[in-house]
């Protein structure tokens, strides 16, 4: 397990947090996400073997948000 910190720019409110939240949440490979609105991060834990840094920046990003 891999343990990820991404910065989050362009959330709004709480809910913009929770979309994100339950997105990634649903990706093979995520363990566990939690996103924080007021610090505008996400802390995921995540099997690299299923999934990229790559393809979960992408799907924040598909969400109007953008992740680094």
């Amino acid at each position: 397990m891999k343990k990820l910190e991404l910065a989050i720019e362009g959330m709004h409110c709480g809910a913009c947090a929770t979309g994100i939240q339950m997105l990634v949440s649903q990706l093979d490979g995520v363990q566990s996400i939690f996103v924080d609105y007021k610090g505008k991060k996400a802390t995921i834990e995540l099997d690299q073997d299923k999934v990229t840094k790559e393809h979960i920046t992408k799907s924040i990003e598909e969400l109007g948000y953008k992740a680094f």
